[in-house]
């Protein structure tokens, strides 16, 4: 008898205990946000991916897909994941972002000027996505506009380095060198070793006729980088005096981490002047939707197949007991 009493305590505990069901949507987006801290941007879309499997309207999945994508370098796919979480959220400030940025590096350029300015309404201020748009301005050919946007940049961080050197090659494109050369001494006021804001201050130097400080910054430059053929080919052309330069748009960033970020795009400069052929590089910088949630489990009870399973089970424990017993 006490036996008994025991197998039937051990299936009342097996029944009454809820087995671990599969992850909900909390939980894998959970799993997706702690990807992206640690810079796993594919595990990251597969964890967003699973909790829309669960929950297809679940829009910080939506946005945290969007900003893997970009992550990933698949852009046209974030402005589509970040156009359907903003469709259930028109206000997420981090989609709106990842929606601009992916715009601006599929090079729909019109498109990501306007989609800044919704984040900007939305009260998202800051220097990295003015810089952005500055940049979608000059591939615009806007550079009255694109200095706005870097004057704005500049003013909310002053030590960001791109937003000089972009507002500076901006104003190059205008004409004005000598507000080009006073933006280009900001960024050497920041940092000297940065070799591409070098060669462009030389820039500014040569076409106002000041040669003997324009061949001083490109050597600059390439005591910097000293294969940097765009300053091989300045300096050999200030030595000759002759106004036929190469701007490089290509800068350092400075990398800032922050759950929204994306540092500032390296500028192209149209309608510069004769011989102008810049090189541009561009960096983006991973987003984080939001700080990771607490991890949640989902539990589900014991199917019916189960619980005969385990009273067969303990029938038979108990019939093997009274043989046992006789």
């Amino acid at each position: 008898m006490k036996s008994k009493v025991i197998v039937l305590a051990f299936l009342l505990i097996f029944l009454l205990i809820p087995v671990v069901h599969a992850e909900d949507a909390l939980e894998w987006y959970t799993k997706g946000q702690y990807a992206v801290t640690l810079g796993n941007y594919a595990d990251a879309l597969t964890y967003y991916n699973n909790a829309l499997s669960v929950d297809k309207n679940y829009a910080p999945a939506l946005t945290g897909k969007a900003v893997a994508l970009n992550s990933l370098g698949r852009y046209n796919e974030a402005v589509n994941a970040a156009d359907a979480a903003l469709a259930l959220k028109s206000s997420d400030q981090v989609a709106l972002n990842a929606r601009a940025f992916g715009l601006l590096k599929s090079g729909r350029y019109a498109e990501a000027v306007t989609a800044y300015d919704a984040l900007f309404s939305a009260g998202y201020i800051r220097a990295d996505a003015y810089c952005n748009q500055g940049y979608a301005f000059l591939s615009l050919n806007e550079s009255e506009r694109a200095v706005t946007s870097y004057e704005k940049c500049t003013a909310i961080d002053p030590l960001m380095i791109d937003g000089w050197n972009q507002k500076g090659l901006a104003l190059m494109n205008l004409g004005r060198f000598q507000d080009a050369l006073n933006s280009y001494d900001k960024a050497t006021g920041i940092t000297v070793k940065d070799a591409d804001v070098w060669n462009n201050k030389g820039l500014a130097y040569a076409a106002l006729g000041r040669y003997q400080d324009a061949l001083q910054s490109f050597n600059k430059a390439l005591g910097i980088k000293p294969d940097f053929a765009d300053a091989l080919k300045n300096k050999e052309n200030t030595l000759g005096k002759i106004q036929v330069v190469n701007p490089s748009g290509s800068a350092s960033p400075t990398v800032t981490l922050s759950r929204t970020g994306t540092i500032a795009l390296t500028g192209t400069v149209s309608q510069l002047p004769t011989g102008v052929t810049p090189q541009v590089t561009a960096t983006e910088e991973p987003q984080q939707t939001t700080e990771p949630v607490a991890k949640k489990t989902t539990y589900s009870p014991v199917s019916p197949l189960t619980a005969i399973a385990a009273i067969c089970g303990v029938y038979g424990v108990m019939n093997m007991v009274k043989r046992i017993r006789k």
